[in-house]
């Protein structure tokens, strides 16, 4: 960001401290940079992207804001556009209510879990993250958080949700702060959240005045991750929309079936059985073929002054689709089999162990001559060709 013109050190008035539902304000043009795209006001009620809670977004005198930065002291606001006012004018900034409201259920939400986490099951709060679609809170928790235990952390934070605990703004100094969830590294004035009853937290975001406003806190799964564990959760209308988006996935996923979406469970299983042993029935076929044409191909094969086959073989498809009629081949006796796609230039070379030829070490070298790559065991290797005009050069090379 280039250096903003005007007084750099003019400090910017946070209207959010004391009204997170302040959607529309006026303020003074204070400072610009970024050829007006970056704008600096005397009082904004946007909210910076900080304490892992995204920045708002909305209008400042009918210029899109797209993004709010925290500067300590101030706050920029990026725009879509250059403002085109000059320093000292006055402008009217509008919040886009309904992402703020979702941040405030997100973030309250947030602090409810983790006090609650901390009081009953003795877990503190490692690190917050709020997403567009899901939040996630980290714990320090020895062990992971099994479906069950998560199903009665939910069923226990909604009851605390319905208890409707409200939930209060006020300053202390940092010196003579007490009974804070976690302590505060910041000296001077704090900005206290606290929940009545229930949390105090030193927290520069915003929050629903009721815990009730939550509506609902869904948590959506635990995993263990970098030695605590992470629990991803959903709060407020995102419970909603989540839900109805389910309903939607499973109706859609239930349709072919011409099933219930309560079914689909049930039928899953039976098609996912079903679907193994095809595929069982699929690769005994395989191999029975296999050694149909592996037959064909050793009676068809020339046998070398050492006794040695050379089978070359093309294929359409991927090559390593053809491992059980190579494995066929190399089961017979001496050979060397070479696999191609002519299209591709993808190679595939088996060598049986009385052939005398380690596999990935010679398909390696003539492939690294001809500017491919490719590797394997003694007995089975695959590899390409940058360029498919070069196979008869390789086979040749390969004693094909």
């Amino acid at each position: 960001m280039t250096a903003p013109t005007a007084d750099h050190h003019h400090v910017t008035t946070r209207l959010y401290y004391d009204d997170a539902r302040l959607a529309r304000f006026s303020a003074t043009v204070t400072a610009v940079a970024e050829e007006g795209t970056v704008v600096y006001l005397d009082r904004t009620a946007f909210y910076p992207t900080s304490g892992g809670q995204p920045h708002d977004v909305g209008t400042l005198a009918d210029v899109a804001v797209v993004d709010v930065i925290d500067e300590e002291t101030r706050v920029a606001h990026r725009l879509a556009q250059p403002l085109g006012l000059p320093l000292g004018a006055m402008v009217v900034g509008h919040v886009d209510t309904e992402r703020r409201l979702d941040h405030m259920q997100q973030h309250t939400a947030q602090h409810l879990l983790s006090a609650l986490l901390a009081d009953e099951y003795g877990w503190a709060t490692v690190s917050v993250h709020f997403g567009d679609l899901a939040s996630t809170v980290d714990v320090a928790c020895a062990e992971g958080i099994g479906a069950a235990q998560l199903a009665r952390i939910e069923q226990r934070v909604n009851a605390l949700l319905r208890a409707q605990h409200a939930v209060q703004v006020n300053y202390e100094e940092a010196a003579t702060a007490t009974g804070l969830r976690k302590a505060s590294d910041r000296d001077g004035t704090l900005r206290i959240i606290t929940i009545a009853g229930l949390d105090r937290s030193a927290c520069g975001g915003t929050h629903l005045a009721n815990t009730a406003e939550i509506g609902a806190i869904l948590l959506r799964g635990a995993e263990r991750t970098r030695g605590h564990t992470r629990i991803e959760f959903l709060a407020g209308d995102r419970v909603l929309r989540r839900a109805h988006g389910d309903a939607a996935l499973l109706t859609r996923a239930a349709r072919p079936l011409s099933a219930a979406p309560g079914d689909l469970p049930a039928l899953v299983e039976q098609q996912v059985a079903r679907l193994a042993e095809l595929e069982r029935d699929r690769k005994r076929l395989l191999a029975e073929l296999a050694g149909h044409e592996a037959e064909a191909l050793w009676q068809n094969s020339a046998v070398d002054a050492h006794g040695v086959r050379r089978v070359r073989h093309r294929v359409a498809g991927a090559v390593k689709d053809a491992e059980p009629l190579v494995q066929q081949l190399l089961s017979r006796g001496p050979c060397v089999v070479l696999v191609a796609n002519d299209a591709t230039g993808a190679v595939l070379l088996g060598a049986s162990p009385d052939a005398s030829l380690d596999a990935g070490q010679t398909l390696r070298a003539a492939l690294q001559h001809a500017g491919g790559r490719g590797g394997g065991s003694p007995r089975l290797a695959q590899g390409a060709l940058p360029d498919a005009a070069a196979l008869p050069a390789l086979a040749t090379a390969l004693g094909f």
